[in-house]
């Protein structure tokens, strides 16, 4: 192989690559994304040109002439949450197969902190948006994106009345299996942490545990429904809440793993084992609640699978961008471990 020259100065173009090569600009560009139309041995040669001359893809060149800038926007509620996290990885990991890259924005759950990231997304004209809604978010405010001309999914969560497609879990069905799967082992003091009504999820994990205890009889009692945000600390807080109760219940469902996670701890605090004493269920089957202490029982949301699916959406809705909004909603199941057992009465925490 002859000796490749030093680099020269300035920005080195798809044509003076093909000229030094003695080669079409068809066949260089084709090397480059390594199509097998061209031979193994011309793909190393160009490619190992390349990174000699320092050549960086002219993307935005690229986008003028197909109207796509191969760059897809997501934009997350929270980027610390486990849920959050395996939802991204699994939506990158798929649209990186498809030749895309993704750009990220958070919104931290404020309506005005999305509206700023995700018009900033928007200035980077992405092929399409998947979004996890910020609570609160409206249908206006989705549509505000939506007539900028970049279609939106909606992953996780979604919002009420929205004409865009979305791929999530059936978080009521969850809820509803946790409740059945306690009332099996004889409890009928079962409390909820965590929820609200700012979020679809929130909601529907809410109405599943009302309606899984109508369905056995149960009333739904206030004392027993600790609404707050999905951070450890208010799993802590609120599973503190409940032990001080004059009858404190006998377990809990909480609205995410995060939760259950902070929940264990405030029960081993007490001098409670969870599975034991008392009986405890999270939702989400995220990172390592199955090697946490005792291991969690919890809902698997199968979230890098509807993950996935709305990376396929979006990818299909640019291609056919007329094409009915589709709507996926995975069913879940129970992933049984250690912190749920047979009804006992609960020890109080000593003053």
């Amino acid at each position: 192989m002859d000796e490749i020259p030093n680099r020269s100065r300035g920005r080195v173009t798809l044509q003076q690559l093909a000229h030094e090569l003695d080669l079409s600009t068809a066949t260089v560009s084709l090397a480059l994304r390594d199509s097998s139309v061209v031979a193994a041995a011309t793909r190393d040669r160009v490619q190992e040109v390349a990174r000699a001359r320092g050549y960086v893809a002219n993307r935005s060149a690229a986008a003028l002439r197909t109207a796509r800038t191969n760059i897809m926007g997501v934009g997350l509620h929270d980027i610390f949450h486990p849920a959050s996290l395996e939802l991204l990885a699994a939506v990158e990991e798929r649209l990186a197969l498809a030749g895309k890259s993704v750009l990220l924005g958070v919104s931290r759950e404020s309506v005005a902190h999305q509206s700023r990231a995700l018009c900033t997304l928007v200035e980077y004209r992405p092929d399409a948006l998947i979004l996890s809604p910020a609570a609160s978010c409206t249908r206006e405010d989705l549509e505000q994106i939506a007539v900028t001309g970049v279609p939106v999914v909606q992953a996780m969560r979604e919002v009420d009345g929205g004409s865009f497609d979305f791929a999530g879990c059936n978080d009521h069905a969850g809820m509803m299996l946790a409740i059945r799967h306690l009332l099996g082992l004889g409890h009928r003091r079962i409390a909820m942490i965590g929820g609200g009504m700012a979020v679809s999820t929130s909601r529907r994990r809410r109405a599943g545990y009302i309606d899984g205890l109508k369905a056995a009889g149960l009333s739904v009692l206030p004392e027993l429904v600790v609404d707050g945000n999905g951070q450890r600390d208010f799993g802590c807080e609120g599973m503190a809440r409940l032990l001080a109760l004059e009858e404190p219940p006998t377990a809990a469902v909480c609205c995410d793993d995060m939760l259950a996670s902070g929940a264990l701890l405030e029960l081993r605090a007490a001098g409670l084992t969870a599975g034991q004493d008392f009986s405890l269920i999270g939702f989400d089957n995220v990172g390592d609640v199955g090697i946490c202490y005792p291991p969690l029982t919890t809902i698997d949301a199968r979230i890098a699978e509807y993950a996935r699916i709305a990376a396929e959406f979006a990818l299909a809705r640019l291609e056919t961008p007329e094409r009915p909004v589709q709507r996926v909603e995975l069913s879940p199941s129970l992933v049984v471990r250690s912190t749920a057992g047979p009804v006992v009465p609960v020890r109080r925490r000593c003053p």
